[in-house]
């Protein structure tokens, strides 16, 4: 039975993966600091530490006997980034190299980095391949970029690393979030029937979470010779967001009314995930729409507390409220 520490396990995509690698008979260590709320229930096989990935002795010692490292745990987006800078780049980059070197004396055989498509910038390319130069342009994604040059300097015989750049995830999870653009959009439409776009001709490529969860069970799967020191795309529908924006619309309904606005924020992201479907057959299964008419579901069963407003569902205002340094 493989032993998996996964960083940041009871954030958005880790409250989804972290079932079905139990269900799949897997032993998992969830590493997080638990800043909104017990997002994972009970499983014998389920062992929670609550610490800071800064902390590397308490890393170090719930890296004993682990034989994969997923790497979630990060100040994740621009906006939350940017509330903190100082502490975004002491989570995101300062302690990642310690953290490698720790894995390694662990004698841990496989490390999956979860880094950002957001690494490339902006591209007037039609589709971005994980070939192109990275040119990031915000903090947040240079910190990715730079640690996943760190990361290629650790890969060897003994010590198999995998970076894997998605598109943005949406859909449900026990540890929702609203602060991503379809699950945003899709909360707006829901609750105030109307929807504002900024521009709308930007392009943003999107995952359903279940296809996250399975791509990161497929990477700890393969064998290495197919992973090893690879990077990898990973999405599936490249829309514009104005697009988006007209799918929420066609499930919520037609009574939910689209505002465009003009934009200066001019980020457009069309990634190509056909080295991961060339490489290792990894093929997403779900859509936007998928995704829409789950959180449509979540929101009928009443499974959110004042999604608008409660920080718990927004990254920044959680940073905000908790005041983490």
């Amino acid at each position: 039975m493989k032993k998996i520490l996964i960083t940041g396990g009871a954030g958005y995509v880790g409250a989804s993966l972290v079932p079905k690698l139990l269900n799949k008979g897997y032993k998992v260590t969830v590493y997080d600091l638990m800043i909104y709320g017990d997002t994972l229930d009970h499983h014998p096989n389920l062992n929670i530490v609550n610490g800071d990935i800064r902390d590397i002795s308490l890393l170090n010692s719930s890296l004993k006997n682990q034989d994969v490292v997923l790497h979630l745990a990060c100040i994740s987006n621009d906006p939350s980034f940017e509330l903190n800078p100082q502490l975004g780049k002491s989570i995101n980059f300062d302690c990642f190299e310690p953290f490698l070197k720790k894995c390694i004396s662990n004698k841990i055989q496989k490390f999956i980095y979860a880094s950002s498509s957001s690494v490339y910038g902006v591209k007037k390319v039609k589709n971005v391949t994980e070939d192109e130069l990275l040119e990031p342009l915000t903090d947040y994604s240079k910190y990715k970029a730079d640690c996943e040059k760190i990361l290629t300097k650790y890969q060897s015989e003994t010590f198999s690393t995998t970076t894997i750049r998605p598109a943005t995830v949406c859909g449900y999870s026990k540890r929702q979030r609203f602060d991503l653009v379809v699950n945003l959009l899709t909360n707006l439409a829901f609750n105030n029937k109307k929807i504002t776009v900024l521009g709308g001709d930007q392009l943003r490529p999107n995952i359903h979470i279940d296809d996250m969860c399975d791509l990161y069970i497929t990477i700890i799967e393969s064998s290495k010779k197919n992973i090893d020191g690879e990077t990898f795309n990973v999405g599936y529908d490249n829309e514009t967001v104005m697009n988006l924006a007209r799918n929420v619309k066609s499930i919520i309904g037609d009574n939910v009314e689209i505002i465009k606005l003009p934009t200066n924020d001019n980020r457009s992201y069309h990634i190509s995930s056909s080295k991961i479907k060339n490489k290792i057959g990894f093929i997403p299964k779900k859509t936007v729409l998928d995704a829409i008419k789950d959180l449509k579901n979540a929101f009928n069963n009443n499974l959110f507390q004042d999604s608008l407003n409660n920080e718990k569902y927004f990254n920044i205002k959680m940073m905000q409220k908790i005041n983490l340094h």
